[in-house]
């Protein structure tokens, strides 16, 4: 080979060899492109991946200082999120409710058809004859006054009996018959008074002696024993105002102390008064337990509310009042003199303010449950 040649072969080899670098080059730089990228999906961070292969960096150093910032971010989301859900929970949860501190909801929202089916009475807050009592329990008796124990007259056999039990009877009716042991005359048995045959012990063929055959008591007039403790024994006195209540029945009624009795009862060791109170629509039965309020004193209260009104929330004694667009609101006050139905208001209402009056529990209730709710 002459020595053209030679150069020629060499540089045709030359070419050669820089078109391989050069498709090298290009190569190796489009492999990185791609392992950037491919980075950048994996990891969310291809412009810092990209740097450091394109600066001959560790790749794995480079990986743990993105992820170690991801792994900051993350907690600081995690950090928030329950923050988040608070805010949440609370907009589910608000019923739109007044809260005190604390977040105890102090106020209700009921509708008037709601007000109307649930029995809410609303009245407005005035003056009322407010009376100091004592409360003692008591029971129902027959008025002895007016009450016979039938018995035969004579000894001897019982031949008839003409009247039942629960049976009216008048003064001089016939109950039985009762032919005499001396004179084997037959006598009628009647009854002295006029009213009702309690009890009946005669039946025919029986020995008539000193137990009582009938009992007829008058209904219309009962007696009413009060117990009454020691401490509050000197309070009470003849002529008194007393209001009687059923503790079984919703029936009351009022009268005065008749007297009050000079010895006390040996197993209680109190001391009984008795009142007299009407019957004449048979109400009231004999045996029935009560609860009397005795009337110590009286006054007019400038301001009172039902005593049922009154209810105890948070430690504070409170008064729902009606405010606009069915809301209520618990309303703290200070009490006075109070009964079984008014109670005086010395601060905490006005003269015509509006307030739950009856069924206020069910108010209570609903403030309650809010409460309880909001602090879910």
């Amino acid at each position: 080979m002459n020595k053209r040649n030679l150069i020629l072969l060499t540089l045709l080899l030359a070419i050669a060899g820089g078109a391989y670098l050069v498709l090298g080059g290009d190569a190796k730089e489009t492999a990185t492109e791609n392992h950037a990228h491919a980075d950048k999906d994996e990891h969310g961070h291809g412009d810092e991946h990209k740097d450091d292969h394109a600066e001959g960096g560790d790749h794995g150093h480079g990986d743990k200082d993105e992820h170690a910032h991801g792994d900051e971010h993350g907690h600081d989301h995690a950090e928030a999120k329950p923050a988040a859900e608070e805010h949440g929970e609370a907009d589910e949860h608000g019923h739109g409710h007044g809260g005190e501190e604390g977040g105890h909801a102090e106020e209700s929202k009921i509708s008037d058809n709601a007000v109307k089916n649930l029995n809410i009475e609303i009245l407005q807050a005035g003056s009322a004859m407010v009376q100091e009592t004592v409360s003692v329990s008591g029971r129902v008796t027959l008025n002895q006054n007016t009450t016979a124990q039938v018995k035969a007259r004579f000894p001897g056999v019982i031949r008839s009996v003409v009247k039942e039990p629960g049976e009216v009877v008048k003064a001089g009716d016939t109950l039985a018959t009762v032919e005499s042991n001396d004179s084997l005359q037959v006598y009628a048995v009647k009854s002295p008074v006029s009213g009702n045959i309690i009890t009946r012990n005669a039946n025919v063929g029986e020995l008539a002696a000193d137990t009582p055959l009938f009992v007829v008591a008058d209904l219309s007039k009962l007696w009413v024993e009060l117990f009454i403790f020691s401490k509050d024994g000197e309070k009470l006195k003849a002529g008194q105002k007393v209001r009687i209540q059923c503790l079984d029945d919703p029936i009351n009624t009022d009268t005065t102390i008749a007297l009050v009795l000079p010895t006390a009862e040996a197993s209680s060791q109190t001391v009984v008064a008795r009142a007299v109170i009407e019957n004449t629509d048979n109400h009231w039965r004999s045996g029935m337990n009560i609860r009397a309020y005795v009337v110590l004193s009286e006054k007019e209260a400038p301001l009172a509310v039902k005593t049922e009104a009154i209810q105890r929330m948070e430690g504070n004694t409170v008064v729902f009042v009606a405010e606009d667009a069915g809301t209520f609101k618990a309303q703290p006050v200070e009490t006075g003199m109070g009964d079984a139905t008014w109670t005086e208001i010395k601060s905490g209402l006005s003269a015509g303010q509006r307030y739950v009056a009856k069924n206020s529990f069910v108010v209570k209730a609903d403030i309650g449950k809010a409460g309880v709710e909001d602090t879910d």
